[in-house]
């Protein structure tokens, strides 16, 4: 059969949208299927009531990573939004990420000795001298009450297991300081195109033909036959059809709900850190552009509570469960993925690893360097 493509890419998120604009720019035909209804995987968003709405959850761009900053922003203009996310835990609002507006509610101190002082009494207490998960690197990092009150429900939620049987490095990426600073992200760069993320997608596959609608494994045989190689951003364990058995991920389900009201909650994101509280956090999308502050005067708001589910066939997969078992059974697809001479695999789903968006399209780029010179 006559190849028509040079590329077929598999996924229109953001790593196979930013191989497709690579390889496009280089002089390369591609095709871009996709199996939902639009295109830009899990960072697509969409107009409602005047509001871009992060169908997928909140998505706010950071890195420190000058060149892909630059490269982002040729899709998009992006303004200045921080990320400062709170927290309510019965009836109680904390600051996050934990600095010293969280130690200072929860314990009444105002110096980082202070806090410091009683985080080491508590881990004292607790007699953790290396910790073995989740559980005990918390307590570490911030003491019996925090964990207690912010982590222990929301993360059990979460990951849907008591923190004492998760992997302690989940919780590292959460950033603890001794200031007074509720930015979430430590990085240079941070904030969210204004417009939505979807007009990024769109930019990118300028120049490729995009097919809605399409599942990759409904027509496998004939859709590799149209392209030299394939670039496959799906599961890779539905790849190889399960032969060692699933990977394990974590599922989300979206609750969105349009108030007549025009400011609900304050903030873009309140976690709701309570156990017996299903969602775990309950995002405003109206504030991720200041809708607000800037005299827009809209007299609506679009709400989304977040809901962590067990993942099952044929759901949504958002975060890979990265654990010792997972993790081993991972590296004998890999094996397999590199006995492939057509088929690249890429992003969270088919390299099966937590990517935050500019890690994605940092190895998206490494990827169309090293495959296309």
């Amino acid at each position: 059969m006559k190849k028509f493509f040079d590329y077929l890419v598999v996924g229109s998120g953001l790593f196979g949208a930013t191989f497709a604009n690579q390889a496009i720019k280089a002089g390369r035909k591609c095709l871009v299927i996709e199996k939902r209804a639009h295109i830009g995987g899990n960072i697509y968003t969409k107009p409602i009531e005047g509001i871009q709405v992060h169908q997928y959850g909140a998505h706010i761009f950071h890195t420190s990573n000058e060149q892909i900053w630059a490269y982002i922003n040729q899709f998009a203009t992006f303004n200045r939004y921080t990320n400062s996310p709170m927290a309510f835990y019965k009836d109680e609002l904390y600051n996050l990420p934990f600095n010293m507006n969280t130690f200072h509610k929860m314990w009444g101190v105002r110096t980082p000795g202070e806090a410091r002082q009683i985080i080491e009494e508590q881990k004292k207490v607790s007699g953790i001298n290396e910790p073995q998960n989740l559980e005990e690197q918390a307590i570490s990092l911030i003491g019996i009450d925090l964990y207690e009150k912010l982590i222990k429900g929301y993360t059990g939620k979460q990951w849907g297991r008591p923190c004492t049987e998760l992997p302690a490095f989940i919780i590292n990426r959460l950033p603890v300081r001794f200031t007074y600073d509720n930015n979430y992200f430590n990085d240079t760069y941070q904030g969210i195109p204004i417009g939505g993320y979807t007009q990024i997608i769109e930019k990118m596959l300028e120049g490729a033909e995009v097919r809605l609608n399409t599942d990759f494994f409904q027509q496998r045989k004939e859709l590799m036959a149209m392209a030299d190689k394939v670039i496959y951003t799906g599961m890779i364990d539905e790849y190889f059809d399960y032969c060692y058995g699933p990977l394990e991920y974590r599922s989300l389900h979206f609750e969105t709900e349009v108030l007549n009201r025009e400011n609900y909650q304050g903030n873009a994101v309140i976690n709701y850190t309570e156990y017996e509280v299903p969602y775990t956090r309950v995002i405003e999308h109206k504030h991720f552009e200041f809708q607000c502050q800037n005299g827009t005067n809209n007299p609506k708001t679009v709400i989304t509570r977040e809901y962590p589910a067990t993942w099952t066939k044929g759901d949504e997969h958002y975060y890979p469960m990265n654990d010792e078992k997972n993790n081993n059974l991972y590296t004998r697809y890999k094996a397999l993925d590199d006995k492939e001479t057509k088929v690249i695999f890429g992003g969270r789903l088919g390299m099966y690893r937590y990517f935050d968006m500019h890690n994605v399209i940092d190895e998206a780029l490494k990827c169309a360097e090293k495959e296309l010179s």
